[in-house]
Formats: structure tokens, sequence, C-alpha cells
């Protein structure tokens, strides 16, 4: 099959790296949970090539895609993608140095968002870094309107999606051992936010 193509990681995917480039640690595995299309994960891999790429997704046909870029980029340092539902214990991925997840949290139930803190919690070593993007509300409030706006679109669709706070979020992972390191703001009223696993 072609590789999907979604416009706004056309758009999201420099500025993510920009971030990532001086988040990630310099060599170890990255999973990317909820890789989507796979245009981010053969871009980043490209990039930071001495780090080892593990894209993975719920969805069959985005397995597919991201399969696909693989075969079109030919990246040595990325490998096939996994079937990864964040719900579904366990993963199958048991260790990884950095956790990368973008766009996912609110476009699933709440309880994806406590899975996803839950599982770094449990395959991040000390020191390993949980990466988030996406919009958030702060302080209970939309940081734009046009934030609002897609929030409510989202609730239409499914009252289980939405806009989260990013202190839930943040306390979240809290629970699990990890703390928020960086707040980065982001093109199109999103947010980066970087959390490491504390030490033992």
């Amino acid at each position: 099959m072609k590789p999907l193509r979604a416009p706004a990681a056309e758009r999201n995917k420099d500025p993510i790296l920009a971030v990532l480039q001086r988040t990630l640690p310099s060599t170890g595995l990255v999973l990317e949970i909820a890789s989507g299309t796979g245009q981010h994960v053969v871009h980043f891999a490209r990039a930071l090539a001495a780090l080892t790429w593990q894209p993975s997704d719920s969805d069959r046909a985005a397995r597919d895609s991201i399969s696909a870029w693989i075969a079109l980029e030919q990246l040595a340092n990325v490998k096939q993608p996994l079937d990864l539902d964040v719900c579904r214990s366990p993963w199958p991925v048991k260790q990884a140095d950095a956790i990368v997840c973008i766009n996912m949290i609110h476009i699933a139930p709440w309880a994806a968002a406590e899975a996803l803190a839950a599982g770094a919690g449990r395959i991040l070593p000390p020191g390993g870094v949980l990466f988030l993007y996406g919009p958030y509300r702060r302080s209970g409030s939309h940081t734009a309107p046009s934030n609002e706006l897609f929030d409510a679109g989202l609730r239409s669709q499914n009252p289980a999606w939405g806009v989260r706070d990013m202190e839930s979020v943040e306390a979240l992972a809290a629970n699990a051992g990890l703390s928020l390191e960086d707040i980065v703001a982001m093109p199109a009223n999103n947010f980066s936010l970087v959390f490491r696993r504390k030490s033992a």
C-alpha cells in the first residue's frame, strides 16, 4: 500500500523534532505509541539516527501505513510496528529508554491516559523520558478559542474524548513516578510535555 499522509503531521513534525533533539537520550530504544500514519517516526529516526525507534498503533491500517513508510525510507533504525493498545496488558514492549506519544490522549478515553502513565512507569528506567504532545487546558481553561471549539467537536463525536487538563495529566504521571520536567509552548496552541522517571 501507499503510505498515508496527514497534513497535521507534516506541519508539526519539525517543531516536535526540535524538542525531541534536546530531550531524548543520545542512544537507546524509543517507543512511539499511537504512531498513526508513520510520518513522524521516519522523520525523527532520520534525524536521530543513533536511536532505535519502535513504532506502534492499535489500528491495522495505521500499522500498514507505518510499514509502507519504513519501506519507502529504508531506515535501518526503525522496527516494524507493533499492535499496542495502552489499555491492554501486558504491553508487547518490556523496556524502553523513552516513550513518545503524539496527539493521542484527547482522542481516547481518560482510561487511555491512565494506562499510558502507568505503562511508562513500568517500562521506563530511572531517568527515562515520556514525551507527550497535543492541546491542553491549563488551570481548567482553554488556552485559545480554537481549542475550545476543537474540544467541543471531540466531545460531540465521543463524550469520553476531549482536551485534557495539563494538571490532571501531571498528577497521573506523578502517581506513576514521573516528574514534569518541561512545558514547551508549540505552534497552533499545542504543548510538548516532558516527563522524566524519577531515580530509584
